[in-house]
């Protein structure tokens, strides 16, 4: 565990960004990212997706080029783990999380919440907690028609140009999700005004994380 340090202007900084789906870092953290690296932070990102098939891995290496495009220095990989059977390839995916583990020593971790309505999501942020016991592990929220958003405990203000950037770039890049009912402009900007109105962001908008354990800087 290290003490809450986010990025900042001049600081070299390294973000492992973990999701389980092609589309999971960009909703859940991506405005956070986007403005990070405008800040002027000296970023170096691994950035890892762990089920992209078929169309969605040509998506994901794309968007996540967009998102990262200003980094200091990032890696994209992709992996072909079954969407929907993370659990039963339990022992798989923690092999991956220890092979990373050894040759990526992150300030920060990004990765999904630990009670989120997901299967896929619970089994990388339990493998997260088990791989990387002594990081600094924020939980960014993924909303769906489950309802399984929480009460988060820490907030990133959001400049309106970096939430509207990352909703052009999902908006842009995932065409294989545009024909969901939940995946639009109206969702991803409703859930950031939200948690903007619960910390006073100054823009409005806020990305929202859970924090379990932090120490104070």
């Amino acid at each position: 565990m290290i003490p809450l340090k986010l990025p900042t202007d001049g600081r070299r900084f390294s973000i492992l960004c973990l999701g389980a789906h092609s589309d999971d870092i960009e909703i859940g953290a991506g405005a956070s990212l986007l403005q990070w690296i405008t800040s002027g932070a000296e970023l170096n990102i691994l950035w890892c997706v762990l089920s992209a098939n078929g169309d969605r891995e040509g998506e994901a290496r794309s968007s996540a080029h967009s998102f990262l495009a200003g980094a200091a220095q990032a890696e994209v990989e992709t992996l072909h783990f079954r969407d929907g059977f993370f659990p039963v390839e339990g022992e798989k995916i923690k092999e991956w999380f220890e092979a990373v583990k050894s040759r990526f020593q992150p300030d920060l971790i990004l990765t999904h919440r630990s009670n989120d309505a997901h299967q896929d999501h619970r089994e990388v942020c339990r493998h997260t907690w088990n791989t990387f016991r002594d990081h600094l592990v924020l939980e960014y929220e993924i909303p769906k028609w489950d309802g399984d958003l929480g009460q988060p405990n820490l907030y990133v203000p959001l400049t309106n140009t970096a939430l509207e950037r990352k909703i052009d770039l999902l908006m842009t890049h995932f065409a294989t999700q545009r024909s969901k009912d939940w995946f639009d402009r109206d969702t991803f900007r409703g859930l950031a005004r939200l948690r903007g109105m619960e910390c006073r962001a100054p823009e409005r908008y806020a990305e929202a994380f859970f924090a379990r354990k932090i120490v104070a800087a």
